[in-house]
């Protein structure tokens, strides 16, 4: 079975502060960008309006809105790491429950600045193996999970 791969672009209009060596630092406003790669497990038809409905609907909930005022970003530092490390944890849920897999996101916070999290880095894989392979490792995982 062969899966098709997609990416999916989401921005985020908000404000965070970052605390350096125990000083809060300046409050300043980003226009995040969110690339998402992603496999669809199961088949049938893909409604991508509900895809990104979802997804931009669980942004919403930042936009235009200083980070560190909502959780968990009020005790955790909302660096790009931090955040995307948070993001993806919560939108691979998100896809999950609508049959699809997150295989890798970038966020950035400026153009020339992108934070990658590539969840096939986690996987050990042969040279050998290909998308199939990995695709089949992950659902097996979200399978283990859920019991």
């Amino acid at each position: 079975m062969r899966y098709r791969q997609y990416k999916f672009k989401f921005y985020l209009n908000a404000r965070h502060y970052i605390y350096h060596d125990g000083q809060k630092g300046e409050l300043h406003p980003h226009s995040w960008e969110i690339v998402l790669y992603m496999v669809k497990a199961r088949g049938g038809f893909i409604s991508f309006s509900e895809l990104e409905s979802r997804i931009d609907g669980y942004f919403d909930r930042f936009t235009e809105k200083t980070i560190n005022d909502i959780k968990p970003f009020d005790v955790v530092n909302p660096t790009l790491e931090n955040v995307a490390e948070f993001f993806k944890d919560e939108v691979s849920g998100i896809l999950n429950s609508l049959g699809w897999i997150l295989i890798m996101m970038e966020m950035s916070e400026t153009p020339s600045r992108t934070y990658v999290i590539n969840l096939l880095d986690d996987i050990e894989l042969s040279e050998d193996q290909m998308l199939n392979t990995f695709t089949d490792i992950i659902l097996e995982n979200i399978k283990n999970d859920g019991k």
